[in-house]
């Protein structure tokens, strides 16, 4: 999971990086942002396995997680590009406005997915472990909370509008769906 969320990541930075003429995320908030999302899959130890996964030995297969990182990392870039697009050029975003809302975003979007991608079900018919939902909504609070403390000073954030609030929790949600999509068109081809 994680593999994927950094390819992603680090494929739309570089991206972004081209045409942008400000650092889309400075190097404590890629930090932060990186802390943050890690947090939550610290608890997926304590997660359950669906019950069919367990039922023979499995072995590891390198080209699935290969085929799983590049397939789960682009469908991020895909939505961090059209983040992009909404904030330089719908919402005419200065650098400061920009890095915020991309790093609640991805936070959001990172941390949530991992209830989407753990499991071949769809996500709403794998319930995940109280500690990995937990450590997800807690995250997802105090990320959206985080621009508009005392903190934000510090990484360089300010307080996001309520309409861009909005804005972010539609991408999200297109995000969450067009994963699932992808997650059963991926195991489809792999069955």
């Amino acid at each position: 999971m994680a593999t994927s969320a950094n390819f992603g990541n680090m494929f739309s930075m570089g991206g972004a990086s081209l045409f942008l003429p400000f650092l889309p995320m400075l190097p404590d908030q890629v930090l932060l942002t990186n802390l943050l999302t890690d947090l939550p899959e610290m608890t997926i130890p304590t997660d359950s396995v669906d019950k069919e996964l367990g039922e023979k030995p499995r072995r590891w297969d390198i080209k699935f997680i290969q085929d799983f990182m590049a397939t789960f990392g682009l469908l991020s870039s895909m939505f961090d590009y059209l983040r992009f697009g909404v904030l330089l050029f719908l919402l005419h975003a200065q650098p400061v406005l920009f890095r915020t809302a991309w790093f609640v975003e991805s936070v959001l979007s990172a941390s949530l997915i991992v209830l989407v991608i753990r499991t071949r079900k769809p996500f709403l018919k794998s319930t995940p472990s109280k500690y990995l939902f937990a450590a997800t909504m807690l995250i997802a609070l105090a990320t959206i909370a985080l621009p508009s403390t005392p903190l934000s000073k510090f990484f360089e954030f300010r307080p996001l509008p309520i309409w861009l609030l909005l804005t972010i929790a539609m991408i999200v949600v297109l995000y969450v769906i067009a994963a699932e999509i992808t997650k059963a068109l991926f195991y489809r081809k792999r069955d």
